[in-house]
Parts: C-alpha cells; structure tokens; sequence
C-alpha cells in the first residue's frame, strides 16, 4: 500500500504545481471544516491539521485567517461533498471529490471532462471499491513506540512501513482523530509530513504513452474548477 501511495503522489505533484487556484481551494476547505467543527483549531483537530497542510503549501496567513473568521460569522455559503468516479484517458481509475453550493453544476462540470477526453464518468462505487480510504501520517519516529500507542487508543492500524525512521502509518479513515491525537501523545512535538486522509489506490498501472497526453488533459481541465477539491487516481505517470 505505501508504495502505491508514494507512486500516486509523486504522480500528483506534477498536476498539483500547475494548479493556480490552490488558495481558493484551501480557503474553501478552511471554511467548511471550520464552520462544522468550530474555528479553534485546538478544539477542532480536522481545522488544525488543515491549517498545518495549507502552511506547508505556502499559503498565505491572511487567507487562512479570513477562511475562518467568515466560517465564524455563520454567513456565507453551505458547501456539501459531492464524489464522482469514473475511468479516464488510459484506463485509469479516478475518484475525484468536490465543495460544492451547487451538485447540478459541479456534476455537469465534471462529466464534461471525462467527455471532452472520450471517457465517461461512473457511478458511485464503481472503482472506490479499488482504494482504500485512509488517515494517513508520515512522520520521523520508532515504529513499535508508534504501534504500541496507536494499538493502546485501539486503532485498527491499517499498515505500517518504516523507511529509516520515517515512518508511514495508515488507519482506517473514520479512525483519523483517533489515531492522530496517539501519535501526538507519543512523539511530543511530531511533525507530519503527510497528515491526511486520502483514497490509495490498491494497484497501480502505468498510464500507455499514448494516453498519457490526453490523461494530463484530463487532470488540468478539473483543476480549473474552483468546486474540485481532490483527484485521487492510480496512474504512474
């Protein structure tokens, strides 16, 4: 399993660069989990963990901070998650997940995408069921020290992989809060690479050179909706 995630990331970070509107994003993200969850991030561990990531992708104090005070204020607007799934360019599997104030809209968007690239969007759970949903965290650390502390909070740990001290944990995703409030215990002062909780693909395939420009395609035209928050896949680029 963390091969295949490393693979999806590495894969990832080349469409995650070109993505101009990656602010938007985390403030939209920002907003929603902080007007669920309260807009203290020492209350609220989901707000915490997604300030800490929005950091580490540079972006900016006073748009992580407008995020919240707007979430604080009850106005705005009501986002729900919206999940398509389908296959792209190559074959690939796709689950692609979404904010968005209006599903009718954002479905038309998405499936426009699979169209222009003569593919077609599927139904719910035709291909989640190929991804495991899951909390992950990468982090510098001792692995039967971690084991021992997730196993004590009665996490159903997933897979642990220790590559020099560094360490990749997955738990099960309802099992994020759980699991992360363990490891902090543990490792005082830890800091996560990785926090979050992703679909990992079970297999990989390589995506043909000859789609690949078309997959590529495929990637950017749903990175220019403001609505598209994640685009999980199991492409090696």
């Amino acid at each position: 399993m963390g091969r295949a995630f490393q693979n999806r990331k590495e894969s990832m970070a080349k469409t995650s660069d070109a993505n101009a509107k990656l602010y938007s994003k985390f403030s939209r993200e920002i907003y929603v989990v902080a007007k669920a969850g309260g807009g203290d991030p020492d209350g609220n561990l989901a707000l915490r963990s997604l300030i800490d990531r929005a950091k580490k992708a540079q972006v900016p104090a006073h748009v992580i901070d407008k995020a919240i005070d707007k979430a604080k204020g009850g106005a705005g607007e009501d986002f729900n998650v919206a999940r398509y799934e389908g296959y792209g360019p190559g074959n690939v599997m796709v689950i692609i997940d979404c904010l968005t104030d209006n599903a009718n809209r954002t479905y038309g968007d998405v499936r426009s995408c699979f169209t222009k690239t003569k593919t077609k969007i599927g139904t719910p759970g035709s291909v989640a069921h190929m991804f495991d949903h899951s909390a992950i965290f990468v982090f510098e650390g001792d692995e039967e020290t971690a084991l021992e502390a997730l196993m004590e909070a009665d996490v159903d740990v997933q897979d642990i992989e220790d590559d020099n001290g560094k360490l990749t944990v997955f738990a099960p995703h309802n099992e994020y809060n759980k699991a992360k409030q363990a490891l902090l215990e543990a490792f005082e002062g830890v800091d996560f690479d990785v926090d979050e909780i992703q679909f990992v693909p079970q297999n990989m395939m390589e995506i043909p050179e000859d789609a690949l420009p078309m997959f590529e395609k495929f990637i950017d035209m749903l990175n220019e909706f403001d609505d598209v928050q994640n685009i999980f896949h199991n492409g090696e680029m």
